[in-house]
């Protein structure tokens, strides 16, 4: 079992900064990636941006070049830096965990934090 908490979410102007954080507890080294996510009103929950326990990232391509993903040494706690925020990246942004199980995965979500970017 896997807990993660969220924080950094909140409001900032169109071309400001956030920096997100996810605290991992619990089977922590039970998980092979990790990622943010996120869900706008009206939309599907979209992939942001995601990190394997090799270091290899991913990153929708809406948000190249100005998000950066990483991780603490431990491997307990996951960033997400965002620079030159946009209306549209407003959204509730998840923080996700992936474990493997069978010959699928598991997978743990955070509770969510907030993301509003005013224009």
């Amino acid at each position: 079992q896997v807990q993660l908490v969220e924080s950094g979410g909140g409001l900032v102007q169109a071309g400001g900064s956030l920096r997100l954080s996810c605290a991992a507890s619990g089977s922590i080294f039970s998980i092979n990636a990790m990622g943010w996510y996120r869900q706008a009103p009206g939309k599907q929950r979209e992939l942001v941006a995601a990190i394997t326990s090799g270091g290899s990232t991913n990153y929708a391509d809406s948000v190249k070049g100005r998000s950066t993903i990483s991780r603490n040494n431990a491997r307990d706690t996951v960033y997400l830096q965002m620079n030159s925020l946009k209306p549209e990246d407003t959204a509730v942004y998840y923080c996700n965990a992936r474990i493997p199980s069978s010959a699928s995965y598991s997978y743990y979500w955070g509770q969510g934090t907030q993301v509003t970017v005013s224009s």
